[in-house]
């Protein structure tokens, strides 16, 4: 087994990679891969003894408090969600958006902040569906979740209706607020659209001007 610290801004071409397993840091992920020429692709691999991903994937995402409402956890975690907290259940998978990065916790704190019962909300770029999940326990009236990404489809109970594409195939005004945590050069060109589809609009996936994540509410 090989492993290789793998960029953030590299990890849909690392996901198409299909890495044996990944353990996610903030701004940098471990990936390991069975050879060292898969390895390769990404760094410097460096040689590792065998791992037990059962318990290594379980070790590797305990619970996660996220903001004032949400209680981050996977699938196979048991433990209580705490109380006056909402239990925000993710499977994290190959798809972008677990609640480990700051990314994903900043959209879920502006989110808690911004999004009122009743509201429409669209989410670009779903991933995991994270954002998706969060809006309907917020009490979210309407979700719609969309990615460019066949893949990305959110397979969890009661996932809202997804289709294949981004906000550009979106009408203008239909929706209260729109969320999206993608790469800054890919939303920079999409802002005039995401203006246009919602009244609201938090936008994470980029770094401010002392190299920290942010998240923008517009």
């Amino acid at each position: 087994m090989f492993a290789v610290i793998v960029d953030d801004d590299r990890l849909p071409e690392l996901y198409a990679a299909d890495p044996a397993g990944i353990i996610e840091h903030n701004g940098y992920v471990e990936a390991f891969f069975e050879t060292r020429e898969a390895a390769a692709q990404f760094g410097e691999p460096i040689e590792c003894e065998d791992v037990d991903w059962v318990q290594q994937n379980y070790d590797a995402w305990p619970p996660l408090p996220v903001g004032e409402k949400f209680f981050v956890v996977a699938p196979w975690r048991d433990d209580p969600t705490p109380p006056g907290r909402l239990r925000l259940e993710i499977d994290p998978g190959m798809q972008c958006g677990t609640g480990q990065h700051r990314c994903t916790q900043l959209c879920l704190e502006a989110m808690e902040r911004m999004i009122r019962p009743g509201d429409s909300v669209l989410d670009v770029g779903t991933g995991s569906g994270i954002l998706s999940i969060a809006a309907k326990l917020l009490g979210a009236g309407r979700v719609i979740a969309c990615d460019i990404d066949p893949d990305a489809a959110p397979r969890y109970a009661d996932a809202p209706p997804f289709f294949i594409g981004s906000v550009d195939a979106v009408k203008s005004d239909s929706f209260d607020v729109v969320v999206a945590n993608i790469n800054e050069d890919v939303a920079g060109s999409m802002r005039a659209d995401f203006e246009r589809v919602a009244r609201i609009r938090i936008l994470s996936g980029f770094q401010d001007e002392d190299g920290e994540w942010a998240c923008l509410i517009c």
